[in-house]
């Protein structure tokens, strides 16, 4: 990185993360000097952690914000950040794999509140069925216009639904 900075007068002593650093000392066990001493990690380890860590995290913020200053733009975007950390393959791809896990658990919170308005008009309606509430899903029945998921058309026949004089003959291709 570039010359380390002075902590500002405002943070000096000022413990950002020492909860979660004292949490962390013992998860990675963190030896005691003597076993009648407290199993709590030396307030000098944790400071000098905590001043590591925050002058990491400003000195990553600086970067992010000259690069965001270069490509003339106001704020920061979270490709500032990667772009920070491009050099540093194991903390970029635990960034990324941060980001790709809140997508994800975005998309689950989503889908899981969609679950639960149908669980909610399940109740109110009580004598519909868990097949007709799911017609109303796709939006064809109930006509608001959502696309159907999945392949084929909207409203179209499942192949379960097939019977006999409803399934199209298929062809032999000759080899």
């Amino acid at each position: 990185m570039a010359e380390p900075r002075a902590r500002a007068a405002r943070h000096k002593g000022q413990s950002n993360f020492a909860g979660e650093l004292r949490l962390l000392l013992l998860a990675y066990g963190d030896p005691n000097p003597h076993p009648s001493f407290p199993s709590e990690p030396l307030p000098e380890t944790v400071r000098v952690l905590d001043e590591i860590v925050t002058d990491f995290v400003l000195e990553i913020c600086h970067a992010a914000a000259a690069f965001a200053m270069y490509a003339r733009r106001q704020k920061i975007k979270v490709d500032d950040f990667l772009f920070a950390l491009r050099r540093d393959p194991g903390k970029l791809g635990r960034v990324q794999e941060l980001l790709r896990m809140e997508r994800e658990l975005k998309e689950a919170r989503k889908a899981f509140d969609q679950n639960d308005d149908q669980v909610g008009a399940l109740r109110e309606s009580g004598k519909k069925g868990l097949g007709e509430l799911g017609d109303g899903i796709d939006g064809a029945a109930t006509g608001t216009g959502r696309r159907a998921r999945g392949k084929g058309k909207r409203g179209g026949r499942r192949a379960s639904d097939a019977t006999e004089g409803t399934v199209p003959k298929r062809r032999k291709i000759a080899s």
